[in-house]
């Protein structure tokens, strides 16, 4: 699950995400994302091809690929520890590209790094209603972040949309307890866990505890967002970075 974007983003790569990484920083996670692709093979890299053919966006495509073969590892520290093992950490491995940034600029005081990306893909425009692959998929209230024993935590869950199919059934990858998964939500059947044949239209996002019922996906989840050229920050011109170094 997402931590405080302000708190526990281990690396440079999270608390500066984007251009202002330092080059030894970008060259290290480009290597653990390259070592991540390559560690797994068989049915994972099958699925990540896959669901690559169906993504909108360059870099859709690349973060469905990444994301679909680290299916099945425990933890996030197999490819990368540059970033937190938590969603967040996901999503910024599986979306990285130098210039890249999933975070906005500014973090609020208290804001959870999933809070954060949907504020930036709103602002950018982003936001979608029917998913694609390749797209960011936003829940809320997966877990109690502000441990009051309320269901008043807003958007705390992040994952990578792999594959929708016509009948309206979303599969992602996600970090979440046990590792990282692939899961599904439905889009018109969202409180409907298995259909009339068993299969299942939505995992289970939050188990049922004292505090309240369990939660499907498709009642947790609040929407997408497609990443594209707009959240790439533009590298300033060579004599520009010249001039200033001068200066």
């Amino acid at each position: 699950m997402a931590t405080s974007a302000a708190g526990r983003l281990q690396a440079g790569a999270a608390r500066h995400v984007g251009c202002s990484l330092s080059l030894s920083v970008y060259r290290r996670i480009l290597l653990s994302v390259m070592v991540g692709v390559l560690l797994l093979r068989g049915p994972e890299a099958e699925a990540a091809r896959r669901g690559v053919g169906d993504a909108r966006s360059q870099i859709g495509r690349k973060a469905v690929s990444r994301a679909a073969m680290w299916v099945g590892l425990p933890s996030l520290a197999r490819v990368s520890r540059e970033v937190n093992d938590d969603c967040s950490g996901l999503t910024y491995l599986a979306y990285w590209r130098p210039g890249l940034n999933l975070l906005p600029e500014e973090v609020r005081p208290g804001e959870s790094g999933v809070a954060a990306m949907y504020r930036k893909a709103q602002a950018l425009g982003a936001l979608r209603s029917q998913p694609r692959p390749g797209d960011l998929v936003f829940f809320q209230e997966t877990y109690d972040r502000n441990r009051d024993g309320r269901r008043n935590d807003g958007l705390t869950h992040v994952g990578v949309v792999e594959r929708v199919a016509p009948d309206g059934l979303v599969t992602f990858v996600h970090r979440a307890g046990g590792g990282v998964k692939r899961s599904k939500l439905h889009l018109s059947l969202r409180d409907v866990r298995r259909d009339g044949k068993g299969r299942v239209l939505n995992d289970w996002l939050r188990r049922p505890d004292k505090k309240g019922p369990g939660q499907l996906a498709g009642e947790l989840v609040v929407g997408f967002a497609t990443v594209d050229e707009r959240w790439v920050t533009p590298e300033p011109p060579r004599t520009a970075r010249r001039a200033t170094a001068r200066r």
